[in-house]
């Protein structure tokens, strides 16, 4: 089921959606790491796409943190060794505990130990928890432990639904804070129309990925990030009232930076607000307010303007 190699001394393994790979997903990754490296075993994360309530209650649904690929990536930066995902679906969904313990984790995943989040839940209907494992490690032969849950300076327990809050709420220090990062997000640069470069403040065009939670529309400092390069910015989050664009876009304009980016895989990072959208009477009115809109964002950014280390060699 899971593809793994042979794994002579079997592995130490945790299970979860990991929507965000925040700081708690980081604790129990370290401590699974921790673990493997010490009984030379192999690390592993299982993991599922769709997000579980996408296909179980698709109304409850909530906007990602991370994508698929924002979580491998962000997977891929830990000391793990394999990732599994698992496509959930209703057959997934109506295993019952043992059933997923012995065909997922002991037979598909060479489990010799699994670490787990205190409150974890699995199987159909979530009906396993830490009880339920435990029994099953003694009755299988292998060793259950949970991760105590990582707490912010206020002393409360970080979450996914904490984050995506802050998110919704603009509160972007808050959920960088619990993230342990910047909140970001991936996506291809666009063909735009060209009316950022004859105004004299060139962007690149993201459209939105579907499913991927975003703060309020409005103007931010930005860092986007690329293949071998990164520069900050400016950003246009939302419509572009003033040409009379309706459609949702991520518009970023990069300062001291005039390459072309089209059908680069980028990353942006929001790092801070400036200001709402508003429609301008003229161009020249919108050209005006962009200028001021660069001064902000650098004060935001802590920095004068940071040129581009583009160390690519096409």
């Amino acid at each position: 089921m899971s593809g793994l190699p042979r794994l002579p001394n079997g592995a130490v393994v945790t299970v979860g959606t990991f929507d965000g790979v925040h700081r708690g997903h980081q604790a129990v990754v370290d401590e699974v790491a921790r673990r493997a490296k010490r009984a030379d075993r192999a690390s592993v994360v299982v993991t599922f796409e769709p997000h579980p309530l996408a296909v179980l209650r698709p109304d409850e649904a909530p906007g990602r943190l991370t994508l698929a690929s924002e979580r491998a990536a962000a997977l891929a930066a830990t000391e793990l060794d394999y990732c599994v995902v698992l496509r959930f679906d209703g057959q997934l969904a109506a295993l019952e505990p043992e059933q997923f313990v012995r065909q997922v984790l002991l037979e598909g995943c060479q489990m010799a130990e699994l670490v787990v989040g205190h409150d974890h839940g699995f199987g159909r209907g979530r009906s396993g928890d830490l009880d339920t494992l435990r029994g099953l490690g003694r009755q299988h032969g292998f060793g259950v432990d949970p991760v105590a849950p990582i707490a912010d300076g206020a002393g409360q327990p970080i979450s996914s639904s904490r984050i995506r809050d802050a998110v919704l709420d603009g509160r972007l220090e808050d959920a960088a804070a619990l993230l342990g990062r910047p909140y970001s997000v991936s996506g291809r640069v666009l063909r735009g129309e060209q009316r950022g470069r004859r105004i004299g403040v060139p962007t690149l065009n993201v459209a939105p990925p579907g499913g991927k939670l975003l703060p309020p529309d409005g103007v931010y400092a930005v860092r986007v990030e690329w293949g071998g390069g990164i520069a900050s910015g400016m950003m246009n989050q939302g419509a572009r009232p003033t040409v009379g664009d309706g459609r949702r876009w991520l518009e970023a304009h990069l300062f001291d930076f005039d390459r072309d980016l089209y059908d680069r895989e980028v990353r942006i990072e929001w790092v801070g607000w400036i200001r709402e959208i508003r429609r301008f009477e003229s161009l020249d009115a919108l050209r005006g307010q962009l200028a001021r809109d660069r001064e902000t964002a650098l004060a935001v950014l802590g920095q004068g303007s940071r040129t581009f280390n583009d160390v690519s060699t096409s």
